[in-house]
């Protein structure tokens, strides 16, 4: 038999649902045939997967090697300060969740931002306000 990969699957129950439900924890280890500790230990390591549901606009700032030597953290603080919001939340309207990565892989026009499925290069701090501002319009 094939070892089930725990990461496919918390990663395919995420696309569908948004994130992975803590409550669901049970249900897919024994799906898995695995412990509960164990799909607990993969959904709690991994970065990318998040257990509460997202905003309606996911913004992502890459925090990979060339963006940082690009000042991407002034963009985050842009974003953060813009929001009032913390990597990793969501704000209390449920409209934006800012997240970081660890490479886009758009290194050639850091620092790059993504909002939903669109990617921005060659970010400044105060382009922030305007992306945000038509995401939040359109």
């Amino acid at each position: 038999m094939r070892p089930t990969n725990i990461l496919q699957t918390l990663l395919a129950v995420q696309d569908a649902l948004g994130y992975v439900p803590p409550p669901a924890v049970p249900a897919i280890a024994r799906a898995l045939e695995m412990s509960a500790a164990e799909v607990a230990g993969v959904l709690s390591y991994y970065p990318d997967l998040r257990t509460t549901p997202p905003g309606s606009h996911l913004i992502r700032v890459c925090l990979g090697e060339s963006c940082v030597a690009n000042h991407c953290s002034r963009v985050l603080d842009a974003v953060r300060g813009h929001l009032k919001l913390d990597v990793g939340a969501t704000t209390a309207d449920g409209r934006f969740t800012l997240e970081r990565v660890y490479c886009m892989g758009n290194c050639a026009v850091a620092p790059t931002v993504a909002v939903d499925d669109r990617i921005y290069g060659r970010v400044r701090p105060t382009d922030m306000v305007a992306i945000l501002d038509s995401v939040a319009d359109g």
